[in-house]
């Protein structure tokens, strides 16, 4: 297995998110690329990276966007410039419906979305936006399998669980406060240990009305052992990920062997 199919350099951008600023946050991630890692293969924004979640539902609708327009164009123009996949999650709308809905986009261009299941009940974001119906989708990128969910839906592991080693990396873009860091990192460690797979979770910085969120960014491996560094003066966090690592572990600890099997029913 060669560098290009084995080793898999993710990077996390805690982009400290504007409200409702689209231009400035766009900016941003523009500007931070520009001191993107050397060999990065994916980079993962967090949730609602270019606009931030509101409670008033009309500013929500005059930000929401289709999957061909200003957000989604500018993602597919940096990961065609620097040769990566740019995933995270963006404010969409299918008409009539607001989505909180995450995208992997490779550097040729293909896309892949998925509409956030479980939406947040303790705020509004359960009645502004639309749950989507589709279960996690698994891209194959660079020798790599990659599932994607977001932010609330780490609490539900049965909706993340890796059957029978479907996935090699789950991609957590999030907006998930330091009140409750605790659990974001056990639940990353669970997701990854359970599922013997890379976790990246991709947590926003800054702060807004619902709190700090600096510091939470981490990436684990497939053991739940934190593997993510962020040199002093780069505004990514980076780890080298290894297929055959993960592989080797899988192989001779085949735990997912005894999982028991499963089906979802509809809502």
């Amino acid at each position: 297995m060669n560098r290009y199919n084995d080793i898999l350099r993710v990077a996390v951008l805690p982009l400290a998110i504007d409200w409702a600023n689209k231009k400035a946050n766009l900016d941003a991630v523009g500007n931070a690329f520009t001191r993107l890692p050397e060999d990065t293969d994916i980079v993962v924004l967090p949730e609602l990276f270019s606009t931030g979640f509101s409670d008033d539902e009309a500013v929500m609708r005059d930000l929401a966007e289709r999957n061909s327009q200003e957000t989604i164009d500018f993602i597919k123009t940096l990961a065609s410039r620097h040769s990566v996949a740019i995933a995270g999650s963006y404010l969409a709308i299918t008409p009539p419906h607001l989505y909180n809905r995450a995208f992997f986009i490779e550097p040729n261009g293909d896309e892949t979305f998925y509409d956030k299941r479980h939406l947040f009940s303790l705020s509004t974001e359960s009645k502004i936006f639309a749950p989507g119906d589709e279960q996690i989708p698994v891209v194959r990128f660079r020798g790599w399998n990659i599932a994607m969910i977001v932010c609330y839906d780490l609490r539900f592991p049965v909706w993340c669980r890796c059957r029978k080693n479907s996935y090699d990396m789950l991609l957590v873009p999030a907006n998930w406060p330091q009140a409750r860091g605790y659990a974001w990192t056990h639940l990353l460690i669970a997701r990854a240990i359970e599922n013997q797979c890379c976790v990246v979770g991709a947590d926003r910085g800054g702060r807004d009305a619902y709190g700090d969120y600096d510091g939470l960014a981490q990436i684990f491996d497939g053991r739940g052992m934190p593997v993510g560094v962020q040199l002093e003066g780069s505004p990514f966090i980076t780890a080298d990920l290894s297929r055959s690592k993960q592989d080797d572990y899988r192989k001779n600890f085949p735990v997912c062997n005894d999982a028991d099997d499963f089906e979802f029913l509809p809502r």
